[in-house]
């Protein structure tokens, strides 16, 4: 059987379709599916690990207000007797950045003891984390804090590698508008990259032997 021009254009434009809208629909997937797993951090269960994801610190030190929120959020989890163990994950790939240093600081400050602090300096990405978070720091269960918005993504890429996992928003005020329009916008490709890191499970750049957090 013959297939004319006609024809191979149309395939064409329907696999094209379907690559543009894949990421959207798998985004709105892991949204649903993972909803019932999304606590506020007064219904939160408890677990003996907070994994705190890491975000942007100002060269003076400072968290940036997402950050700030995150370590805040896991500070108030840990004083509420619901996590024993805070395990601060961020990007340290630059000798004068350090995410989980300027996190542990904050929490410390806040009168969190060092010795439940336990910072990861490979987490360059949400997948180095949670990746990290199992097979370095050996954690079988716990509660990811970040903002609503990426909490679907942690979820997804923590349970996908083990951890049984529950999430605690730690949206404390009004961001930016920019802020939240380019993390919006980023989402949705980084949940389908998600996709990928699972299907390839490659480990992350940082690894390291292994330091279970008792």
């Amino acid at each position: 059987m013959k297939f004319g021009v006609r024809f191979w254009l149309l395939m064409a434009a329907i696999v094209l379709l379907i690559a543009l809208t894949f990421p959207f629909a798998w985004r709105a997937w892991v949204e649903r599916t993972y909803a019932a797993a999304i606590y506020t951090l007064e219904e939160a269960p408890s677990a003996r690990v907070a994994l705190v994801l890491g975000a942007r610190v100002y060269p003076d030190g400072r968290l940036s207000p997402m950050l700030a929120d995150r370590v805040d959020t896991a500070v108030a989890l840990y004083k509420a007797g619901k996590v024993e163990k805070l395990l601060m994950s961020g990007d340290n790939s630059l000798e004068d950045y350090n995410e989980p240093g300027a996190m542990m600081a904050y929490a410390i400050r806040q009168g969190v003891p060092a010795e439940d602090i336990q910072p990861d300096y490979g987490g360059r990405r949400t997948y180095d984390s949670c990746y990290r978070a199992r097979y370095i720091f050996q954690v079988e269960e716990a509660i990811i804090v970040t903002q609503e918005f990426h909490l679907p993504r942690a979820l997804f890429l923590c349970k996908s590698l083990g951890i049984a996992a529950t999430g605690v928003v730690a949206d404390r005020r009004q961001y930016h508008p920019r802020s939240i329009a380019w993390s919006e916008a980023r989402e949705t490709p980084a949940t389908f990259a998600a996709l990928l890191d699972i299907l390839r499970r490659s480990p992350p750049p940082v690894l390291g032997d292994p330091i279970p957090i008792r």
